[in-house]
């Protein structure tokens, strides 16, 4: 799915996984990105990639968790754009644990990086995207905010969390002409999940051979792409998507249609 965001801007946080491809999903498409991340190599690997192909995308070296931070990047880019059509929320931590082993710093940090940072940017950024007079915000959430695997408290909680504010955001920017959505993942194929493989591993597996068992557990068979859902989000993000908004869209092979048996 294509659409077109020549002369419009999106602000993507994330270098890496559905992030990094999302903003440069955006930037084939037209739009100049503003794309945020915490890891230097993976923000220099990011600009480097950008620069060799020719694309309209600024690298920024931030916390998005840190209110502070992300107002220095608003400050960054004012002398670049006064608007913001796209804001796209993918900077995210995955935790495991229960209530009983999940420490108060594992839970903040994950409630930090993966709610309060979607929070920081909307308002922070919020006077730009009321000037674009026809913004759209995409979080990305997760299915584990529908359903939940064993000891993934913190983690299920936060995007659970994401959902709720998708909605009540939805509700109240509406009136600035603000669309707000969210997209819940399944297994894509990230660092994200390979680092989950790593930390579900048993029995002697490699992290391959757990990424395809996670892919088998889906209906279609797979782990899905950043690129699958980099279409999603550009579609939310457009024109064609203009009466859209307080929904979540999950894109999970049919992870949570199907029934345990």
């Amino acid at each position: 799915m294509s659409a077109d965001f020549k002369g419009k801007c999106a602000l993507v946080t994330g270098t890496s996984g559905i992030g990094l491809d999302a903003g440069f999903h955006l930037a084939r498409s037209g739009a100049k990105v503003f794309l945020g991340g915490i890891d230097p190599d993976l923000n220099k690997a990011a600009g480097d990639r950008a620069a060799g192909e020719g694309l309209d995308i600024s690298i920024y070296q931030l916390d998005v968790s840190d209110e502070l931070s992300v107002r220095n990047w608003l400050n960054q880019i004012a002398g670049e754009t006064n608007s913001l059509h796209a804001l796209v929320n993918a900077a995210g931590l995955q935790t495991y644990g229960a209530a009983e082993d999940t420490s108060p710093d594992e839970w903040d940090r994950c409630m930090n990086i993966n709610l309060r940072a979607c929070y920081l940017t909307s308002h922070i950024f919020y006077p730009l995207l009321k000037a674009a007079f026809g913004a759209s915000v995409v979080h990305i959430a997760s299915v584990q905010g529908h359903s939940n695997q064993n000891n993934v408290l913190a983690y299920a909680t936060s995007k659970g969390a994401v959902h709720a504010l998708t909605r009540a955001m939805a509700v109240d920017c509406a009136r600035d002409g603000i669309r707000v959505n969210s997209v819940s993942p399944g297994s894509i194929q990230t660092p994200l999940l390979e680092y989950s493989a790593s930390q579900l591993a048993e029995d002697g597996k490699s992290i391959d051979e757990m990424i395809s068992a996670f892919g088998a557990s889906h209906p279609l068979g797979r782990v899905g792409t950043t690129a699958e859902t980099s279409s999603l989000i550009a579609y939310l993000c457009s024109d064609a998507a203009s009466f859209i908004t307080g929904s979540d869209f999950r894109i999970d092979g049919g992870l949570t249609a199907q029934l345990g048996t």
